[in-house]
């Protein structure tokens, strides 16, 4: 399957004091032209000062569903622990209406320790993350299928991670993207582990997307002949630089 490549980016609600310096990025990415708004579901600043400023996930995409017109937008990724799963497949689908039909789902087990204690949910362990995870999934999918009026199209799941036997069995059992962090010889060792996956549950697997980070225009090229067609790049506030996500951009272009 021939996908176009794709451009990302990641604004960090983090250290940005008011929320109109994160309307004003979202503006400025869209006026860029990137292909995709994403933002991060966490409570509290991954880095810089952690008791700086920060701003909630899902309340943000529906803001950003309603100033946009062109990107697709999504959390990458959401804490798949954070929610009750049928509220959050509620969540989505409206957001997926707000937007005209241009959200993506992206989930993942979840990790930040501070985001759970803080907020009381359990922290548990990788695995018992991940079987939430999983049922999850499980549950997002039937009430997606129940809710009236339906999502505007069948949402795309993104899920982040990277553990070969568990993560990668859910992607090839639910996703349609695949975020990992990896260099070129992980890509491609995880995508061949992600195609026996998808041979297990009958998934065609160039049917799912492979997401990374942006590595700079020295590997991307090597990263795209990996599989790789979506590239984010991550910008923080409260100055929110754009700069990388231009230069990506013109690299993007050059690929037609």
């Amino acid at each position: 399957m021939s996908r176009p490549i794709r451009i990302g980016v990641q604004l960090q609600p983090q250290h940005a004091p008011r929320y109109d310096l994160i309307r004003d990025a979202v503006r400025r990415a869209e006026d860029a032209g990137v292909d995709v708004v994403f933002n991060w579901d966490h409570f509290y600043p991954l880095s810089g000062d952690p008791a700086g400023e920060h701003f909630e996930c899902w309340t943000m995409l529906a803001a950003i569903a309603e100033q946009t017109e062109r990107v697709q937008i999504g959390a990458l990724v959401t804490g798949g622990g954070y929610r009750n799963p049928d509220l959050l497949a509620d969540m989505a689908r409206t957001v997926d209406h707000i937007s005209g039909g241009r959200l993506i789902l992206g989930i993942g087990a979840g990790w930040f320790q501070r985001d759970y204690d803080e907020y009381g949910y359990e922290f548990g362990t990788p695995g018992t993350r991940l079987a939430l995870l999983k049922e999850y999934l499980v549950r997002i999918d039937a009430r997606l299928k129940k809710l009236n009026p339906q999502p505007l199209r069948d949402i795309p799941i993104l899920i982040g991670g990277g553990g070969e036997k568990k993560t990668l069995r859910l992607v090839a059992e639910y996703a349609q993207i695949w975020h990992t962090f990896a260099d070129i010889d992980v890509l491609q060792r995880k995508s061949k582990i992600l195609a026996e996956h998808c041979g297990d549950v009958g998934t065609d697997p160039a049917t799912i997307e492979r997401s990374v980070d942006w590595p700079g225009e020295d590997k991307a090229d090597a990263l795209v002949a990996a599989g790789a067609t979506l590239f984010t790049v991550g910008s923080g506030g409260p100055d929110y630089d754009l700069s990388t996500v231009e230069a990506a951009i013109r690299w993007r272009d050059k690929q037609v």
